[in-house]
This record gives C-alpha cells, sequence and structure tokens, in this order.
C-alpha cells in the first residue's frame, strides 16, 4: 500500500510518507479488523499500521481503540484551568447579585464608589448578613471585576423607543429664548430641564395620560409626577408641585418647544418667580440632553410603553412617583460628564466618580444646611431593598388597573407596546 515513484536524480525507489488524510483511512479501515480479532492477531495490525503510517505502537494501538468507538462515547480529560485560585467565591458574588438587583442593575462604574455606602444600610436594615472578610471584599471591588462578575446575571435583562408626541407651541416662542446643550449653569443647583413622557400605548388619540419629568442639571436630582392629559391647566399644576418638592430654589427651566410649556401663563409665573425660562431648538434632542435620559431610564424603565387613560391608572402612576423619586435620588448614583476630547476620528470623555443626587446636594454649598440636615433624617429612615419591593408592588397594581379596563373591541392594541417592567 506504500507508493513508490522513481528519484528524480537516482535510479532508486523513494518511499511518498502518507498524507494525514490518507493515515487516516488506513486507521479506519483497519479498526474494524482491530476490535473484532483476538490479542495475537491485534498485534499483528499494530506492527502493519506502524509500518504504514510510521506511529510507535502505543499511538497506533490508541488511534485503532478511538476509531472503534462512536463519537459521542469518546471521553477526553477535562482540561485543568489555568491561573491563579478565584480570589471571589460564590458568597461574594452571591452579596454583590442581590446589592446590584436592589440598585436596579446599574453598571459598575456606578455602583463601585456606591457599594462602600449602601452595604451598611442594608445590613442595617437585615437585607444582608455578611461575613466580615466577605464584606471587605464586596466593598473594595473595582467597576471592571464588579461588570465581570454581573456578566451572566446581566444577560437575563432587557425595552424599544416610540415616536416623539409632542406639538409645537408658536404663540410666544419669540419671547423665550433658545438654550443649547453647551449653555446651562451646571455648577449649581436650581436649573431644571422638564419634558412630558406620553403614555399613549402607540396610539395617539383620545386624551391619556402624561409624566411631567424634570431633572436638576447639576445635581441630577429627579422629580416626575403624572397628568391626565397634556392640558397646559394640569402641567402647569403638576410643574408647581415639582418645584415645591425641589430641595433648592428654583431659579432656571428649560423645556422643548411643546404648546404645553410655550404659553403665557408659564411665562408669566417664571417673570414673577425670578425664573429664567429657555427653550431648545426644534428637532435638536441633544439641547435637553439631561432630561432626554431621564425619560428612558427612570420613566420608561418603570412605567413602559402601555396606554394609561383612566383615573385608577392615573392614581398608581402617582403613588408609584412619589416611592419611585426616594429610590432615585437617594439610592441610585449617576456619573457628569466633565470632559469630552476629540482625537481624530474618536471623542475620548471624561466622568467624575459616581454620587446619589442626595450626595451632590449635601456637597453644594448653595443648598442651605437646615435643608440638608431635613435630607439626612429622611435618608436615615429609608432602606433601598423594602422602596424597590415597593416599586414592584406599585408596578403590579399599575398593570391589574390596565388591565381592567373595559375592552369592548376585544384586545387592546396598545398591549403590543407595553414592555413589562
Amino acid at each position: 500500500m506504500v507508493d513508490k515513484e522513481q528519484g528524480p536524480s537516482k535510479g532508486g525507489n523513494v518511499e511518498v510518507p502518507l498524507t494525514l488524510r490518507e493515515r487516516q483511512s488506513v486507521v479506519k479501515e483497519l479498526a474494524r479488523a482491530y476490535h473484532r480479532t483476538a490479542k495475537k492477531e491485534k498485534g499483528r495490525i499494530l506492527d502493519q499500521l506502524s509500518q504504514l503510517t510510521g506511529f510507535n505502537r502505543s499511538y497506533a494501538a490508541r488511534a485503532l481503540r478511538a476509531a472503534g468507538k462512536p463519537v459521542h462515547k469518546r471521553k477526553r480529560k477535562p482540561m485543568k484551568k489555568a491561573g491563579r485560585k478565584p480570589v471571589y467565591g460564590p458568597d461574594v458574588v452571591w452579596a454583590l447579585t442581590r446589592v446590584w438587583a436592589i440598585l436596579d442593575g446599574i453598571c459598575g462604574k456606578r455602583l463601585a464608589p456606591f457599594l462602600r455606602e449602601v452595604v451598611p444600610i442594608l445590613e442595617h436594615h437585615k437585607e444582608l448578613s455578611l461575613s466580615d472578610e466577605v464584606r471587605e471584599k464586596l466593598v473594595a471591588m473595582s467597576a471592571s471585576t464588579i461588570d465581570r462578575l454581573l456578566a451572566p446575571a446581566r444577560k437575563k435583562m432587557a425595552v424599544k423607543a416610540k415616536k416623539s408626541g409632542t406639538k409645537p407651541g408658536t404663540l410666544l416662542k419669540g419671547q423665550i429664548p433658545i438654550k443649547t446643550f453647551a449653555e446651562w449653569e451646571d455648577s449649581e443647583p436650581g436649573f431644571l430641564e422638564i419634558d412630558l413622557v406620553a403614555h399613549d400605548g402607540s396610539s395617539a388619540t383620545g386624551d391619556y395620560a402624561h409624566t411631567l419629568d424634570a431633572v436638576d442639571v447639576a445635581t441630577g436630582w429627579t422629580e416626575t409626577m403624572a397628568v391626565k392629559n397634556k392640558a397646559q391647566k394640569w402641567v402647569f399644576q403638576a410643574l408647581e408641585e415639582i418645584i415645591r418638592r425641589c430641595p433648592f430654589p428654583v431659579r432656571g427651566i428649560d423645556s422643548d418647544n411643546g404648546g404645553e410649556f410655550i404659553n403665557a401663563h408659564l411665562v408669566r409665573y417664571c417673570t414673577q418667580h425670578q425664573i429664567t425660562f429657555t427653550r431648545g431648538r426644534p428637532y435638536k434632542k441633544n439641547d435637553s440632553c439631561h432630561i432626554e435620559q431621564k425619560n428612558w431610564c427612570v420613566v420608561r424603565r418603570t412605567v413602559g410603553y402601555a396606554r394609561h387613560d383612566t383615573e385608577e391608572e392615573l392614581s398608581a402612576l402617582n403613588r408609584l412617583y412619589r416611592v419611585l423619586r426616594l429610590y432615585t435620588n437617594y439610592f441610585q448614583p449617576v456619573r457628569k460628564l466633565q470632559q469630552k476630547e476629540r482625537r481624530g476620528a474618536k471623542v475620548k470623555k471624561s466622568y467624575d466618580v459616581a454620587k446619589t443626587p442626595y450626595q451632590r446636594v449635601l456637597l453644594s454649598p448653595q443648598v442651605a444646611e437646615d435643608v440638608k440636615a431635613r435630607l439626612q433624617q429622611e435618608y436615615a429612615t429609608l432602606n433601598p431593598a423594602e422602596l424597590r419591593r415597593q416599586i414592584t408592588r406599585l408596578q403590579a397594581e399599575l398593570r391589574a388597573a390596565y388591565r381592567a379596563k373595559s375592552r369592548p373591541s376585544g384586545k387592546d392594541p396598545s398591549e403590543k407596546g407595553h414592555a413589562a417592567s
């Protein structure tokens, strides 16, 4: 079976070695006889295979044994993982996952600086029970390690965008100055970006609830309140309530160009209370980038996209928002952009250390000391795990109110756009 050919310069015969495919074929052919014969005959087959392929007898025997077994029955020794022993055991990963879930699945760069503060709070409220070793490893964990350890849990989480429902208000646009994203005073609290989030369920017919969302640019302090529709009356009442809730005097308001904001009533109110009123450029959402971010991460992630148009749903929304404001402002760290530097086609962004809006308010010299003391007293009574449970329960109540609506024409088409919270 060995091919021979005439050498190019000498007249002798030169052996041509078998190719890998040919050796595999020979092994496969001889394996059938190898497994059916007696021991002495097996030795002869081994000698024949070694002569044909150049294998030593040990490797030839192993190849024949493997070739005679079905693929699913071939066993391979498990490879030992290289590297050092893991530093963070299952108990540390469990504690990290528990804290991460309580804080609504925030990223490692937001979670890492907050662990040293939130872990003692959770232990105080008996939401965690950790040994000294586990606690020490948990609070010292870096952001990249947190993201690596939480990668399996993150795969189980994920919503969608929709069209804007803003209708332009042109009556007083000439009297209200335009502000771009680069012109806000972002070092002092009191300058709010505001916007309405529609709960129309992808059907803009009739009246339906909206959420008035407001965020302070300097601290990230966020307030939300649901209104029954976009009428100026309800939007203005909600805005007054949000201004009262803010722990600092409101000195500036920036909105989009919707008619619910661009009206004489709000202009007059801002003039009387010495509040700067500005608006963004039409179709330039980045002029209101702070509030657009909160529309998603605070409102949409919590409420979803279903249509809410009844009094029961409106009441459920506002009960939910009263708890959500405590959870968001006291226990959701945020990072603020410090600098952007363009290097060719790439833009390098630098952020500060993540802090909660509450922490940023305490660090602000513009906030009165008595207000800070009141916030500290409220903070000492809060349990983030209990707030998370209340939010989950109120979300269930909102879904129940949504399902309880009468549907005379069958299934409500807005259910297609409903995202589970």
